[in-house]
């Protein structure tokens, strides 16, 4: 028992959730995003967050916009392992942020731009296993196999719930050098709330009371809440030249760690238990480091009604702490390529769509059943309404198409899936749909 690792592998859960960008950054922070996806080289408000140099180019005035999201995502996993049968088992979980909410603002008065932000910049929802995990199921019937108990003799609950939401607080400056190039710098705080609940129980079936010895059956129950902060630094530079637009942006590592408030409880005839639960006891520090990301968008102003963006964004996940040094097992950085156009079809109307494309630096020993990533596509489409000379109304729709991850695991001893010095195979799946409303208004 003292290398079981439902409570390790539950606390990495709330790691990922989030519904676009990197492992642990949300980009999706304005409805023009889902209309467009690339916007690093916007100057409007929403470059508050893509392209926040590019505000030195605004109009003079006050700018304000309101935005609302609403994100689903499931996540399946089929496990073929020999103790579940002879077909795979399927496992289920849903993660659901029903209203994500940010607000930009910006002040620009002659060269100088001022702006600030709130937005969920990572994580923003719950995720919900209610009927387990197979490297749970999968290593409780391997240990209770090996004390001669078969599963026709017990039934094993388990189900947990994670949730995670990174708030972002920004302020920053532009300054618009001259025609052409403006520059910025700022910082963003984070603060990190996150928790989870979880339970494996594991009973003896009718007839087998008296059969299985006492103390063979585990049963956990754990319910942790963390929390923790860390300040990034940001710097970005645009260039205007005519028809074409350059908007650069670089947001520095930010270290992060999270304390537990715990509340635990263990089976008492299940004393090893304790061990495992120590790295999660109240007060404990883990690190939630937030990568540092690079983008660079090029644009290009083809018709007066009709824009063009091409867009690149590097995740510095390598170099970013996680719980256990999760990140070495990653074989590279993320890279995200992003396409996006618009189209006034009319003075009050435009319609616009984009693609997006991520690929991770997967491996084997980074992907966990609580804890996956799978590359994809994204498509986003929307459009913008003038309701005023003032007053914008933006909606979008954004969804994803993962590519399926196969984790096929041979036997071994030690090792084996799940540590069970068995084979046995996981297929990752997931999916992803966002809608959202928003308002820009310029006083």
């Amino acid at each position: 028992m003292k290398k079981f690792l439902f409570i390790s592998a539950l606390a990495l859960m709330v790691s990922n959730l989030t519904f676009a960008g990197g492992i642990l950054t949300n980009t999706n922070q304005h409805i023009s995003f889902l209309r467009m996806i690339a916007r690093g080289a916007s100057i409007d408000i929403d470059g508050v967050y893509s392209n926040p140099a590019g505000l030195g180019f605004l109009e003079d005035g006050f700018y304000l916009s309101l935005n609302g999201q609403s994100a689903y995502q499931t996540r399946t996993i089929h496990s073929t392992f020999a103790l579940f049968g002879a077909e795979p088992r399927k496992y289920k979980g849903t993660a659901s942020a029903p209203f994500i909410p940010s607000v930009q603002a910006a002040y620009k008065m002659g060269n100088w731009a001022f702006s600030g932000s709130f937005a969920v910049t990572g994580g923003g929802g719950k995720a919900s296993f209610d009927t387990g995990l197979p490297m749970f199921d999968s290593k409780i019937m391997a240990l209770l196999a090996l004390n001669g108990l078969n599963s026709s003799m017990y039934t094993i609950n388990s189900a947990m719930d994670g949730k995670q939401y990174i708030y972002g607080f920004q302020l920053g400056a532009s300054y618009k050098i001259n025609d052409y190039l403006s520059v910025f710098a700022g910082g963003r705080m984070n603060y990190v709330k996150s928790g989870y609940e979880g339970y494996l129980r594991t009973t003896a079936n009718p007839g087998y009371e008296e059969v299985i010895p006492s103390g063979a059956l585990p049963i956990i129950e754990l319910d942790c809440d963390q929390a923790g902060w860390g300040i990034t630094p940001i710097i970005g530079a645009d260039v205007k030249l005519g028809k074409w637009n350059l908007g650069l942006k670089y947001e520095f590592m930010t270290n992060v760690n999270i304390e537990n408030k715990t509340k635990m409880s263990y089976s008492p005839n299940n004393p090893n238990l304790q061990e495992a639960l120590k790295p999660y006891e109240h007060g404990v520090n883990t690190p939630n480091d937030i990568p540092a990301l690079l983008t660079a968008a090029l644009g290009y102003e083809i018709l007066p009604t009709l824009r063009a963006t091409v867009e690149y964004h590097q995740f510095f996940d390598k170099d970013a702490g996680m719980a256990n040094n999760k990140q070495k097992a990653l074989k590279g950085n993320t890279h995200e390529y992003l396409f996006g156009v618009e189209w006034d079809v009319l003075d009050r109307l435009t319609i616009s769509a984009g693609y997006q494309k991520t690929d991770y630096g997967l491996s084997d020993d980074f992907q966990v059943d609580t804890s996956f990533s799978c590359d994809s596509y994204s498509v986003g489409l929307g459009a913008a309404i003038n309701l005023s000379s003032r007053l914008k109304l933006n909606v979008g729709y954004f969804w994803t198409s993962y590519s399926d991850y196969t984790k096929d695991v041979a036997a071994a001893n030690p090792g084996g899936y799940n540590g069970t010095t068995m084979a046995g195979k996981d297929v990752y799946s997931r999916t992803n749909k966002v809608f959202g409303l928003g308002i820009d208004y310029k006083f």
